[in-house]
């Protein structure tokens, strides 16, 4: 004997759910904040293993106050990476929100 279970189908038309897709501010400021930050990290190693390659006068214009190469700039100059990731986040994530609502 064939095993019957209930039905969970209504009768009618299905309406569309329209499904919005958004981005986290907090979880994109997270995310760009520690990426910014890793790369400076990395990029401050680069400078320190070979010289001849710095990058280090290019980063004067982007990160204001940085100086090559002591405690506290190098601390300024992680902070001000991720303050970047962080206003990237905070500006374009409720932009994108927005006209996600209105075009998708």
């Amino acid at each position: 004997m064939p095993e019957t279970t209930p039905s969970l189908e209504r009768p009618g038309t299905a309406l569309p759910v329209r499904c919005v897709s958004r981005i986290p501010v907090v979880a994109l400021g997270m995310g760009l904040g520690s990426f910014f930050g890793l790369t400076f990290i990395l990029c401050v190693l680069f400078d320190l293993w070979f010289p001849e390659l710095a990058m280090n006068l290019v980063w004067a214009p982007l990160l204001p106050g940085f100086t090559w190469l002591t405690w506290p700039s190098f601390g300024l100059g992680l902070v001000e990476s991720i303050a970047y990731g962080w206003y990237i986040a905070v500006v374009f994530g409720p932009i994108y929100n927005f006209f996600s609502t209105q075009f998708d």
